[in-house]
């Protein structure tokens, strides 16, 4: 692949919410996953673990469960706060129930040394307490993951699938592991609903780069 072929898929690649009524074969969805899981990712541990899922049933059951805790907020006093912008949330919270595919993404606990060092000595020392703190914003499991979803989705787009990387469904994690028979030991990081785009619209622009980088020379 030439590097404007690269720049192209990467700038080509948008989130997809809307999909046609056409079956997408298990055998992409497979190699997509295959080719995901070159990833970067902390230690070579490779802690994820993806579920495909192509049944409409499974679908609408996640999308059951994830319109139940929606549904629960919405009778919480504190929604009043939040007024139109929460039922617009509520309201596009399951639009995933259309995407004949779907792929869930889970992760299991990942501890380099240094992360059990310091958490045997916080205990006593709050300078390794403020060190812990600063790794955990930058947990190794959440960035491993994540890179494997970003490969993910760059492959997905250049099979000419369209995706979306999906947090919302977080808030019902537990029945969610609960239908896809998640391992113990392991949680529910991600929801990425795919299908052939029927969606025309362009991509996003991006801030400029001068805006979001600075260079220390």
């Amino acid at each position: 692949m030439e590097f404007k072929e690269l720049e192209e898929l990467i700038k080509t690649r948008k989130s997809i919410r809307r999909w046609q009524e056409k079956p997408v074969p298990e055998s992409l969805l497979l190699k997509a996953v295959e080719l995901a899981t070159w990833a970067p990712n902390g230690g070579n541990v490779q802690n994820w673990h993806f579920y495909i899922i192509t049944s409409p049933k499974t679908i609408n059951a996640i999308a059951d469960a994830v319109q139940a805790s929606v549904d629960l907020m919405a009778s919480w006093p504190e929604v009043e706060e939040f007024g139109d912008t929460f039922k617009n949330y509520s309201r596009f919270s399951t639009f995933f129930r259309s995407a004949p595919a779907a792929i869930a993404v889970a992760s299991s606990r990942y501890q380099s040394l240094a992360d059990r060092l310091l958490e045997k000595r916080e205990k006593v020392d709050p300078k390794a307490r403020e060190m812990r703190d600063w790794r955990n914003v930058a947990d190794s499991r959440i960035q491993s993951t994540s890179a494997g979803i970003a490969y993910l989705l760059l492959i997905l787009h250049q099979m000419g699938l369209g995706a979306t990387w999906m947090t919302g469904p977080m808030q019902a994690a537990g029945a969610i592991q609960n239908i896809l028979k998640v391992k113990p030991g392991w949680e529910l990081v991600t929801f990425i609903p795919v299908g052939y785009p029927n969606d025309q619209e362009r991509p996003r622009s991006r801030k400029p780069v001068e805006e979001v980088t600075e260079v220390i020379r």
